[in-house]
């Protein structure tokens, strides 16, 4: 039998409002993650590792740092008749944007009618996780449906936040309903406690999916969603079936990532999803080099840590350092942090997220924080120690006591009482990572008798960035 053509279609047009102030000035799957990613890349590393090459990426809010990095990114072989193209609302059918995602695919039926596929695989832009799509449209081949969903096993205490999948009890592959965030549902069979939660991820019969396309846009009575309306039509018809995720096996993947997905949709569970990346055994492994992870390539230098005024050490603990990163006497622990960051001497990042080009202060405080691109905090400054005077400056504070900064957001310079505030924290909370040399630097600086630096000390972050370690 002659293998079954797939056309793959990403849906990146998601707004992100409860990803603010991250989304506002891009889209959602352009969000930056951890240190060197986007948030697409891992909808896109998977149908590429999968073998599915022929890939249209549907776009709509603030898409240009989206196409920007789809473009400067992931260029396939056109020798080969491979693409990932980046397709924005274009008003085919109408003078109306998108309206939800099914009303993208449809009116984008055009990428459909040119690929003529036998298949079409469905996917969102913004989880986190690893899956081998082409072991799914394998099971849907087999199963005879015309639809098949995508499902992760979560606690039954989160039904209300997912839609649910009940299966049929005499055909476990098939699905009896699907309801969007119930109170309740039934517990599994083979676990009463876990509920089938759909990931997002679609795979249909070509012929199928235009025909429920279409009958959907003629449709008042519906929001013209994938989940909410278009597999409830195939349900209703008994054609949809459902895909385990636990059934999904990832070469090099170990028992425990094999079945990680994560939905980054809030402040909370994007700060989350980062701290299961840096403990020596993470809950996510993002250095599995059997199913990597692709994105596009920083061209800054390598991490470096050096020696800061009075001879404190650079160091970082139980955390990612992108490239470019330089720390100046600074200490990092538990945070990733993103390209070409400076953290200068005496500062403490600690469970925080830094995006690209921060810079941190002399003696400044980041704790439990995601400060976006470009933020400077001010020497003696301190982010996430004090969530009223957080508020008070205009940033945002979650519930959970996150604090979030926005694109190139400015930090105040620091009031007497917040460089005390920030001496007394770090006087309370000592660096986990001592510096055995500080007593033998101090001791050689007295020696010297004017108790100034050495030459070749850096004094900052920018200035070690510039020097040559001896």
């Amino acid at each position: 039998m002659a293998p079954k053509r797939v056309l793959a279609i990403v849906l990146a047009g998601g707004e992100g409002k409860r990803l603010m102030p991250l989304t506002a000035d891009r889209a959602k799957p352009a969000v930056p993650f951890a240190g060197a990613y986007r948030l697409i890349d891992f909808a896109l590393s998977n149908l590429v590792n999968s073998g599915y090459r022929h890939i249209v990426v549907l776009t709509q809010y603030k898409s240009h740092s989206l196409d920007r990095h789809i473009s400067e990114t992931w260029r396939l072989s056109t020798l080969l008749q491979n693409y990932v193209a980046s397709v924005p609302a274009q008003q085919r059918v109408g003078k109306s944007w998108f309206l939800g995602s099914a009303n993208a695919i449809y009116q984008s039926l055009n990428l459909i009618y040119d690929d003529q596929p036998d298949i079409v695989v469905v996917v969102g832009a913004d989880h986190v996780y690893r899956m081998d799509f082409e072991q799914m449209v394998e099971a849907h081949i087999a199963s005879g449906a015309k639809a098949t969903v995508a499902a992760v096993r979560q606690p039954l205490s989160m039904a209300n936040q997912f839609g649910v999948i009940e299966t049929d009890s005499a055909d476990p592959g098939r699905i009896a309903a699907f309801v969007e965030k119930p109170p309740t549902t039934p517990g599994l069979p083979d676990a009463p406690d876990q509920f089938l939660a759909s990931m997002g991820n679609y795979v249909f019969d070509s012929d199928a999916l235009v025909e429920a396309l279409k009958r959907d846009a003629e449709r008042l009575d519906t929001k013209h969603d994938m989940g909410g309306d278009i597999v409830p039509y195939f349900v209703e018809r008994g054609e949809a079936g459902v895909y385990d995720f636990t059934l999904n096996e990832i070469p090099g993947a170990t028992e425990r990532d094999r079945t990680y997905w994560r939905d980054v949709g809030t402040i909370d569970s994007f700060y989350d999803a980062h701290m299961d990346l840096i403990s020596p055994l993470p809950v996510f492994n993002l250095y599995n080099s059997k199913w990597p992870i692709y994105t596009r390539q920083s061209v800054s230098p390598p991490a470096k840590f050096v020696r800061g005024i009075g001879g404190r050490i650079g160091s970082a603990l139980d955390s990612i350092v992108s490239s470019g990163v330089v720390v100046t006497g600074g200490s990092v622990e538990g945070s990733v942090i993103s390209h070409d960051v400076r953290i200068n001497a005496g500062a403490r990042v600690l469970d925080s997220v830094l995006m690209d080009g921060c810079i941190v202060g002399e003696g400044a405080i980041v704790h439990r924080a995601i400060l976006d691109k470009n933020v400077t905090v001010p020497p003696g400054a301190t982010i996430g120690l004090d969530s009223k005077l957080d508020k008070q400056r205009g940033f945002q504070v979650t519930d959970s006591g996150i604090t979030v900064l926005a694109k190139g957001q400015s930090v105040p310079e620091p009031s007497e009482d917040e460089k005390n505030l920030a001496a007394a924290w770090a006087s309370e909370h000592p660096a986990e990572f001592e510096d055995r040399t500080q007593s033998r630097a101090t001791e050689a600086s007295t020696a010297s008798g004017n108790g100034q630096r050495e030459a070749d000390e850096p004094s900052s972050a920018a200035e070690a960035a510039e020097a040559t370690p001896r």
